[in-house]
């Protein structure tokens, strides 16, 4: 019996060894097929709603549509009753000392929009893409610094950007390194889904909507 045990446990042993490359191997199995397989594979995952208020708001703020797209699924994964533990509210998660900002700056009308209702989508949508607009001025258009200020904060996004490196490797903040990734990849494939769903930008009146 004792030379039974022991003749067994390297087989065990082995299997000890292979089930960390197995899981290895299986989650880099999902991160490929979450980059790069086709969109339409994966469209479960890019839902998309709201198109009137997203094309109407985008283009008054010249945002790209499928940006604010990928931000809501990133934020809040399209529930307009969305909260975080921090305050952020709606779709876009909004923060209500943002959405008063983005009135006293006078990029929104809040006798029209009321900083007061975000969770409301049409308001939620609005705010949102006034802020992303606020940004991408602020950065010269870049994009991924856009972005990146969303999660991470305006200050700590200059800071980053003072590192000399690439922004996603001067993140230091976890959370904010997987929200580059996640809004990045949405915005491609909600681009890639619904490439017909939107006007271009700036194609649009700028009338704001009553």
């Amino acid at each position: 019996m004792v030379k039974t045990a022991l003749s067994s446990r390297p087989h065990l042993c082995a299997w000890y060894r292979v089930a960390p490359l197995m899981l290895t191997a299986f989650f880099g199995v999902c991160a490929w097929v979450y980059s790069f397989a086709p969109a339409p594979l994966l469209s479960w995952m890019y839902p998309l709603d709201y198109e009137d208020y997203i094309s109407a708001a985008s283009s008054r703020y010249d945002v790209d549509p499928f940006l604010v797209a990928a931000v809501i699924e990133a934020e809040s994964n399209w529930d307009a009753s969305a909260e975080s533990g921090r305050g952020a509210q709606g779709l876009m998660q909004v923060m209500p000392t943002t959405a008063h900002d983005m009135v006293e700056l006078g990029f929104v009308d809040g006798e029209t929009f009321s900083p007061d209702s975000l969770f409301d989508p049409r308001t939620n949508i609005e705010y949102g893409c006034a802020y992303l607009s606020y940004l991408l001025d602020y950065f010269d258009g870049s994009l991924e610094r856009a972005i990146a200020a969303y999660n991470g904060g305006m200050g700590n996004v200059d800071e980053w950007s003072d590192d000399g490196t690439a922004l996603h490797n001067a993140i230091t903040f976890p959370e904010t390194q997987a929200y580059l990734i996640r809004v990045t990849n949405a915005h491609m494939r909600y681009r890639e889904l619904y490439g017909e769903h939107f006007v271009p930008v700036g194609s649009s009146s700028d009338e704001p909507v009553s």
